[in-house]
Formats: structure tokens, C-alpha cells, sequence
């Protein structure tokens, strides 16, 4: 093993096994280098490491800080991985947003709140009958958004907002290119939320797929 693994592997021993908790400070480096049996220089290295994963917290002149470990905070590292995406590897993240979105949905037919669910409808209600591609897109990040941040559980909500990223060109070009996408999105979108207002998690589940489902279709016939 590298020296800088040991010492990344050492320090999340240390976060994992509760001898640093989220908010402490690590102690200074030349102590924690000599408690765990490492170089400095290898130990500087993986401090690095981990900041760059929103582990640790580096603060100039004040010294280095385990972060509050908050799930969204720690897969912003998934975000900027997945915007490396390729365009032959956007189907891909579709079937993973297939799989997770409609339990999410489902998740939230029993944990939305009424003024959560008119929020969601002024939000569609505001979008007219006809708005543009790019205006029904943002609208649909948005509202999806709001359906998964109700499901109580904010990995999940982490993750799905980390691959809505891959998929936004493709809802844009099927907006442009599929006759009646706009039309099909509002009334997918009701569906939901009218799923969503009696609490019906198995529907609600359905139409997320169905949802999901359509643009996975469209991309593939169209590649």
C-alpha cells in the first residue's frame, strides 16, 4: 500500500471509529504523524486528499478540521465525477435515476406536506400550457427536486440531484426534437402530484417510472 493510502486509510479509522467526530480538530500534525506512525509529508498528503472529498476542513492559520460529514456535503465529490460524463454513458445514468427517483416518489406520498404539494402546483400552474424547452427543463429539475427533498432521506436526495446533471441536455433535445415532449411532461407532472395529494405511493412510484421511463425511450430510438 502507498504511503499516502496508509495514511488516508489511518485517518478514516480514526473518523470511523468515533476518535474524531464530525467538528473536531485534528491534532497538530507532527503529533499526529508520530501517534500514527507516519511522515509528515505522507500525512500532509492525505490530508490533502481528503479535503478535496469534503472529509476534512484545511483553514489557513487555524488548523485542520473533520467537516460535519452531511451526506449532500460529501457527494458534491459524486457532482463533479459525474460531469465528466460521456454522451454514450447518459442512457446509463438514466437507468440509475429509473431506479431511484420512483422509490423516492414513492417515498414522499407519505411524507409530503400540503403547502410542500401547493408549491409543486403554483410551480406547474406558473409554467402555462406552453412554455419553452428550456424553461420546462428547469421546471422539471425543480420539481423533481422538491418531490425527492420530501422523501425524508437526504442521501438519496444527494445522489439524485448528483445525475440530474448528465441527463439535462437530453430532456432539452428531446423538448426539441420529440413532437409532443411538452405536452407529455405537464401531464406526467400532474399525474404525480395528483398521486402525490391522496397519498398514493404506488401510483405516484408508476408514473415517476413512466416519466423516467419516456425519455430513456426516446434516447435510445433516437442514438
Amino acid at each position: 500500500m502507498a504511503v499516502t493510502d496508509e495514511a488516508i486509510e489511518k485517518i478514516k479509522g480514526m473518523i470511523v471509529s468515533g476518535a474524531l467526530r464530525p467538528g473536531d480538530r485534528l491534532p497538530k500534525e507532527s503529533e499526529l504523524a508520530a501517534e500514527l506512525g507516519l511522515s509528515r509529508n505522507s500525512l500532509r498528503e492525505a490530508v490533502r486528499a481528503l479535503s478535496l472529498i469534503r472529509i476534512l476542513d484545511v483553514r489557513q492559520g487555524d488548523g485542520t478540521y473533520v467537516t460535519s460529514l452531511d451526506p449532500q456535503l460529501l457527494l458534491e465529490a459524486l457532482s463533479f465525477v459525474v460531469d465528466f460524463h460521456r454522451d454514450d454513458t447518459v442512457l446509463e445514468f438514466l437507468a440509475v435515476r429509473r431506479i431511484l427517483e420512483p422509490a423516492a416518489t414513492a417515498m414522499a406520498a407519505t411524507r409530503i406536506s400540503e403547502s410542500e404539494l401547493d408549491v409543486l402546483s403554483a410551480q406547474l400552474d406558473a409554467l402555462g400550457a406552453a412554455p419553452s424547452v428550456e424553461e420546462l427543463v428547469a421546471a422539471d429539475l425543480e420539481f423533481h427536486r422538491g418531490i425527492v427533498q420530501s422523501s425524508g432521506n437526504s442521501v438519496l436526495c444527494s445522489l439524485l440531484d448528483g445525475l440530474s446533471g448528465p441527463t439535462t441536455r437530453a430532456r432539452v433535445w428531446r423538448g426539441l426534437t420529440q413532437e409532443d415532449a411538452v405536452s407529455r411532461t405537464l401531464h406526467e407532472h400532474r399525474a404525480i402530484l395528483s398521486a402525490l395529494r391522496d397519498r398514493d405511493a404506488e401510483a405516484a412510484r408508476s408514473w415517476a417510472t413512466v416519466h423516467i421511463a419516456s425519455v430513456e425511450q426516446w434516447l435510445r430510438s433516437s442514438l
